[in-house]
């Protein structure tokens, strides 16, 4: 299949994403905005209060996360405004970091140089740039998608099933071929695993999160009708005969199409629910928090505060099903699953943190330590809410 006078385009041109923003996701974006707009003030007036009124380590505390929670939203409402190839490069970025967290918190030895090169330069932006292609060879909606799909014979392949398998099979193979290679033999398996460990979490995990751009997504709610009254006289038109037509679909089928909202909207959706299901259960902890999950990988997480968080997060996570293809309880069910497992990645997280003695992962985020410290509820959601999501609400066809 060859076109006829067509250029050769920037591989950036397959990186593009239908429906990206709609109505919906301004509106939830807006509401966020107006949430961090009145913690802000509500900081602000606390802080000109008396000790004696509230905890200054805990005023501090809150203070400093609303302006970590500003510069998170910043950045991630800026990547979703400009476009699905910047949200790509994004979290590319953001995994790139927090890999040099996760390695740099754990000592390397020089025979693990070349390893590391790989996987810093060849293993992460492969990883999303085969997420960011996705299923762009399908639907061939562009003319650089073509123009590859034809060069390459891709045609009609969905890269899902490579980028779900580049890093658990071929990188988590490669990495220990490789420093078998350098000749140094000392801890040869930790050093192993940790590299395989690192990468899993930090550019896998979290490459699920901007893949959900490319589920066609389908939904059970039922659709709303745009269809205008017309006069009794009046033929039917063609867009008349193709909604009755879709109507007598849904009706056999009970799911459709998802056209109300966008893939941004999901993403966004996601996003504020791992981070709100933090937020719960650290508010639930401080409230009722008696018995402590496990006392020495963090002190701070019990099971009130567990219980009570994922149970809020249900909550609100039903509450925003709007901007969701999911109904009311099936958007509680998400939002349950996702808290759940957003607080194992914390868990986990801490665990490491405690066995190689150090209490944040690094600086970069004013509030929350490091990058790998604020995104480690992210990188356990993403692959379970991906898949939740590709299984039971898209077309797999």
């Amino acid at each position: 299949m060859m076109i006829e006078g067509l250029h050769f385009e920037p591989l950036l041109g397959l990186l593009q994403g239908a429906n990206w923003l709609d109505t919906a996701t301004y509106w939830l974006v807006f509401v966020v905005i107006v949430v961090l707009i009145v913690a802000s003030i509500i900081g602000q007036t606390l802080k000109r209060q008396p000790e004696s009124v509230v905890s200054p380590a805990l005023l501090r505390t809150f203070n400093q996360r609303v302006r970590a929670w500003w510069m998170m939203f910043a950045i991630l409402a800026a990547g979703l405004l400009l476009g699905y190839t910047c949200t790509i490069v994004l979290f590319g970025f953001v995994s790139f970091w927090a890999l040099r967290e996760f390695i740099t918190m754990t000592p390397t030895r020089r025979g693990d140089h070349r390893t590391l090169f790989w996987v810093f330069f060849v293993f992460t932006p492969l990883q999303y740039l085969l997420v960011g292609v996705g299923n762009s060879f399908v639907k061939l909606e562009s003319a650089s998608a073509i123009w590859w799909a034809d060069t390459l014979n891709l045609e009609g392949i969905d890269l899902y099933g490579l980028y779900s398998i580049m890093i658990p099979v071929y990188a988590s193979l490669y990495i220990p071929a490789r420093i078998a290679l350098s000749g140094d033999a000392r801890r040869f398996l930790e050093r192993s695993a940790k590299i395989q460990f690192s990468l899993l979490i930090c550019v896998y995990s979290l490459s699920y999160a901007p893949a959900l751009a490319h589920l066609d997504l389908l939904t059970s709610k039922q659709a709303v009708s745009n269809t205008s009254s017309t006069t009794d006289d009046a033929p039917p038109s063609q867009d008349t005969e193709e909604e009755t037509t879709d109507a007598e679909a849904q009706t056999s089928t009970t799911r459709r199409k998802w056209k109300e909202g966008g893939r941004a909207g999901l993403l966004f959706y996601f996003i504020l629910i791992v981070q709100l299901s933090d937020i719960f259960q650290y508010a639930w902890g401080k409230l009722l928090g008696q018995r402590v999950i496990a006392p020495q990988i963090n002190a701070s997480r019990t099971w009130e505060g567990f219980v009570g968080g994922v149970l809020t997060t249900a909550i609100v996570g039903a509450l925003l099903w709007w901007v969701t293809p999911f109904r009311i309880w099936e958007a509680a069910c998400m939002a349950f699953v996702t808290a759940v497992m957003g607080s194992a990645g914390g868990m986990t997280m801490s665990a490491i943190k405690r066995d190689r003695g150090v209490s944040d992962t690094g600086t970069l985020v004013q509030g929350h330590a490091g990058v790998l410290d604020r995104i480690d509820s992210i990188c356990f959601a993403a692959p379970v809410f991906f898949h939740l999501t590709r299984y039971f609400f898209s077309d797999l066809a």
